[in-house]
């Protein structure tokens, strides 16, 4: 099959959230023997158009990142790669809403990956990118919602979250020093302070945590843990790689997420694979909760006190290493459901 991605931005222009999901679904296409073309803005040296690398072909439409430049170009350059179905992602949306006017005269159903509303995007555009595209694929439910609320019908909005490696999940070590873990970037969003305040209730038990992540409230974050006098029993690791995290995973009993935005939890999501029990503060700007919504080994809090409360609760819960219940996040079995959308939507045309 012949996939064209189109994104103005490429992870060689930064990295960001968005497109690292988008070259993970890229490079997993063309390491199965897709066609794949990356239509983007230039971000590599020299005066050439075009490369290949890990099995992508990039392909520049326009040299600067200029969103109504590359839209006017876009039609163009997707009727010389010629695909079966166009993947563009949400912002900005100018780009993406040409590739839906593009693939509707070349008859290339076009799938829109919508990771977020981007506060710099112009939302004018968001209700007809979101009622042209052909399917819009989305990390959550929380997302979907969103999208609908731009109009999209919902039986057009499915729900591709994102992935993780299972196999490095059972094949690592168990590193069993703590007895909860908060894991994120450490920002404004981040709201660890629900997670020390919940700790600061249970100064009468025995218990060690870790903080796994670094940003620009790490140093507001540890001066909260030492003023509530726990900050012997609070570890900041700092931003550890995956491979360093999993281990403390698979070791803790309790994983907890309040950061009150996050478009997916995908350190939460680690945890849960690792076996952790997951408690959650719901915020309505994050999709945390969905990772816990009925099951057993999940919680959702609203509060400090609660979460100490959930704390004691879960504590007769078994220890897990591994749970397979989440093997179906696994990078395979994500990009196996993209492929089953591509191919549902070409064999609709």
């Amino acid at each position: 099959m012949r996939v064209a991605f189109v994104s103005l931005f490429a992870p060689g222009h930064g990295e960001t959230a968005a497109r690292t999901r988008t070259l993970r679904t890229a490079r997993a296409l063309a390491d199965r023997g897709h066609d794949v073309t990356w239509l983007c803005a230039r971000w590599w040296g020299g005066d050439h158009d075009a490369f290949k690398q890990g099995g992508i072909e990039y392909r520049s439409v326009t040299v600067e990142p200029a969103p109504v430049a590359f839209a006017a170009k876009l039609p163009a350059a997707l009727r010389r790669v010629g695909p079966d179905v166009v993947h563009a992602v949400n912002s900005p949306p100018t780009p993406a809403l040409a590739a839906t006017v593009a693939g509707s005269l070349s008859r290339a159903p076009v799938v829109v990956d919508w990771w977020r509303d981007h506060p710099a995007d112009a939302r004018r555009w968001y209700r007809p990118l979101a009622r042209r595209a052909d399917a819009v694929a989305t990390p959550s439910r929380t997302t979907k919602t969103r999208v609908r609320e731009h109009g999209a019908d919902g039986e057009d909005v499915r729900v591709l979250p994102e992935s993780i490696d299972f196999d490095a999940v059972e094949a690592a070590s168990v590193d069993d020093r703590f007895d909860a873990v908060y894991s994120r970037r450490l920002d404004r969003h981040a709201n660890v302070e629900t997670f020390l305040l919940g700790l600061a209730e249970l100064r009468g038990r025995d218990w060690t945590a870790a903080v796994i992540g670094d940003g620009p409230e790490r140093g507001q974050i540890e001066a909260t843990a030492s003023d509530l006098r726990i900050d012997d029993r609070v570890e900041f690791l700092g931003d550890l790689p995956t491979e360093e995290r999993i281990p403390i995973f698979k070791g803790t009993h309790v994983a907890v997420a309040t950061a009150t935005w996050e478009t997916f939890a995908t350190d939460l999501l680690w945890a849960v694979a690792c076996g952790c029990v997951a408690l959650v503060e719901y915020q309505a700007d994050s999709s945390a909760h969905e990772l816990v919504e009925g099951r057993e080994r999940g919680r959702l809090v609203t509060s400090p006190a609660e979460l100490a409360d959930e704390f004691v609760a879960v504590g007769d819960l078994e220890r897990r290493a591994v749970d397979r219940e989440f093997a179906s996040f696994d990078h395979e079995a994500v990009v196996d459901r993209y492929v089953a959308l591509y191919e549902e939507l070409v064999d609709g045309e």
